[in-house]
C-alpha cells in the first residue's frame, strides 16, 4: 500500500486525550494531528522523536493532518489503526498472505452473531471470519497485544468461538506495525483476560496469524509472517 499524498514529516511534542498530537513540522510550524489509536501506545510514544502525518483536505475535519507513523529503535512504527483493515482486505484479495489465499469472494465488515468482523471471504470449498487487530507494543522481542484493556476485543474472541463452533473457518489476524520484534504473543501483564480467552479460543480451532509488516514514509508492505507463542 503506497500513500497517495506526499507525507509530511516533524517532531512529536506531544500526544494528548487519546485522538490528537501536537506536532512540529520541518517547516516551524505546529499542527495538531489527529491521533487514531485509541489505547495507551505504550512503547511507541517518544517525545521529540521524528514523526510522518498525512495532510487532509476536508472542511469538515478539525485537524488537518493524520498521524501515521513515528521513528523509534531505528524504525518507523505504524500508528494509524485504520491501515491494518484496508491492508488486510488487500492481502486476502490478492492472495498475499498464503494462509489466507484461494478467495473468491471477499467483503469487509460482515455481521455474525452480536458481532461485526473486519473480513469475510469464501470459495466454493469454505467461508471464514476474519477479525484484524493492530499491534504496536514491544516487549523484548515480542509484539504484544493488547497495549489497554479491550473489552470489544475479548466479544470478538468470543464469538469467534461461536464461528468455529459452526464449522466455518475464523482467523485473528494480527498486523504487527514494527519490525524491531521476532514473534507475536498476548499481553498477559496488562489484559489477561483478552490473553486466556484468546488461549482458549485457540485451542477451539480459531486460527492466530500474526503478520508482520514493513513501514517507510513511501508506504507499508507485507513482510513476513511471526510465530507466536501463547
Amino acid at each position: 500500500m503506497k500513500f497517495n499524498t506526499p507525507l509530511v514529516r516533524g517532531i512529536l511534542i506531544r500526544r494528548y486525550k487519546r485522538f490528537l498530537a501536537d506536532v512540529l513540522l520541518d517547516s516551524g510550524e505546529t499542527v495538531t494531528a489527529h491521533c487514531t489509536n485509541s489505547g495507551s501506545m505504550k512503547t511507541c510514544i517518544e517525545e521529540d522523536a521524528p514523526v510522518y502525518l498525512t495532510p487532509v483536505n476536508d472542511p469538515s475535519r478539525k485537524t488537518k493532518f493524520t498521524w501515521e507513523m513515528i521513528y523509534i529503535n531505528n524504525n518507523w512504527i505504524g500508528v494509524n489503526t485504520s491501515i491494518p483493515n484496508m491492508l488486510a482486505f488487500q492481502w486476502v484479495k490478492e492472495g498475499v498472505v498464503k494462509r489466507l489465499s484461494g478467495y473468491t469472494f471477499v467483503k469487509r465488515e460482515v455481521k455474525f452473531g452480536n458481532s461485526r468482523f473486519d473480513v469475510y471471504a469464501e470459495n466454493e470449498n469454505e467461508r471464514c471470519f476474519i477479525e484484524v487487530k493492530n499491534v504496536t507494543m514491544k516487549a523484548g522481542n515480542f509484539a504484544r497485544f493488547p497495549d489497554a484493556v479491550t473489552t470489544r476485543g475479548l466479544k470478538h474472541l468470543n464469538t469467534l468461538a461461536e464461528v468455529k463452533k459452526e464449522g466455518i473457518r475464523a482467523v485473528m489476524l494480527y498486523v504487527i506495525q514494527r519490525m524491531d520484534v521476532e514473534a507475536f504473543g498476548p499481553a498477559w501483564d496488562i489484559d489477561p483476560r483478552y490473553a486466556e480467552a484468546l488461549t482458549e479460543a485457540h485451542k477451539q480451532g480459531v486460527e492466530i496469524i500474526p503478520v508482520q509488516v514493513k513501514i517507510t514514509p513511501q508506504g507499508i508492505s507485507y513482510w513476513r509472517e511471526l510465530p507466536f507463542e501463547l
